[in-house]
């Protein structure tokens, strides 16, 4: 029997949509404020490189949920920024490496400090215990589709 407890016509992608496009447009303002010169969505790309520098393009579109297109522009965009830069794989010259360039180091700090102030804000007003089961929730929802 269907679990969906939502009201006819109304998408699940609607509710967690609209959270993440208003966390998205209050960190994008923080970063704009802050004068970097960054998008969301190439932060993203940098996020993923400050946990583990030097992944390939595959390993970035598989851990953004962007495509190979989409990634190859975010790259180029950040390559023009100097921000990163691809160095050919040893093993398989096909394959880029993503690295990280010490100006992209110097702004790690500063743009996990506004990211965990948007979230800070975004989850002001939120019991604990209603977020870990929102994170539960939205765990499951996702295991069920992958």
């Amino acid at each position: 029997m269907p679990n969906n407890q939502f009201k006819k016509g109304e998408l699940y992608s609607f509710i967690t949509g609209k959270a993440s496009t208003a966390i998205a447009r209050r960190l994008q303002k923080k970063l704009n404020d802050a004068g970097l010169k960054l998008t969301i969505e190439q932060w993203s790309v940098l996020y993923h490189l400050w946990k583990e520098d030097g992944k390939s393009q595959q390993e970035l579109c598989n851990a953004t949920f962007r495509d190979k297109p989409s990634i190859t522009r975010l790259v180029d965009n950040l390559e023009k920024l100097n921000l990163v830069k691809r160095v050919a794989s040893e093993n398989d010259r096909r394959i880029n490496k993503i690295f990280l360039t010490k100006q992209a180091q110097k702004m790690q700090e500063q743009t996990m400090i506004l990211a965990e102030e948007t979230l800070n804000e975004a989850l002001e007003t939120v019991p604990l215990e209603k977020i870990e089961v929102c994170k539960e929730v939205l765990q499951i929802v996702y295991d069920n589709l992958k």
